[in-house]
């Protein structure tokens, strides 16, 4: 007996991100947590070539004043962003990464867990239709809830027409 495959192609994602026009202006949400780990540490340094001893010697990192395995502000940034896009909301509706500013407000840690806060700041329809220029403010707090970096997206969403333009 053979399987019919033509009805898996045909089937709806289970998973759908929202459009640029599900996404106003003082929408806010919480993304899961994730403990940062010296494994997370050793492989973000390694792999990027972060070869700073801030990173690698902790005697140096405690005469900076520093108490503990100081964790990279690209590293917080990329988990923070990886919480993001576990919520799913722009699964299969982000076009583009257009623009960021980026503040390191306080030291993170081996041993933090972060959360991300996000809060869409402006939206509008972009230049070509179907698609949406998204602004939103990303503050990643402490498991204190000391908000240790702030970054702040420019995303091309599609909308609700949008018609893609590949055949």
């Amino acid at each position: 007996m053979t399987a019919d495959r033509t009805t898996t192609t045909e089937a709806a994602p289970l998973v759908r991100g929202l459009t640029y026009e599900e996404m106003p202006v003082g929408q806010i949400f919480r993304t899961a947590r994730r403990t940062v780990t010296e494994t997370d540490l050793v492989n973000f340094v390694t792999w990027g070539g972060f070869t700073e001893p801030l990173f690698w010697d902790a005697s140096h990192a405690a005469e900076g004043g520093y108490t503990g395995r100081l964790v990279p502000g690209g590293l917080t940034y990329c988990i923070a962003e990886g919480l993001v896009l576990q919520t799913n909301v722009l699964h299969g509706t982000g076009l583009a990464f257009l623009h960021m500013e980026l503040s390191v407000r306080g030291p993170v840690y081996v041993g933090d867990t972060l959360h991300a806060v996000v809060e869409t700041t402006g939206c509008r329809p972009s230049s070509k239709p179907g698609r949406g220029v998204v602004t939103s403010r990303i503050g990643v707090r402490n498991q204190r809830d000391e908000e240790v970096l702030v970054y702040t997206p420019v995303r091309l969403i599609r909308g609700r027409d949008y018609a893609s333009s590949t055949p």
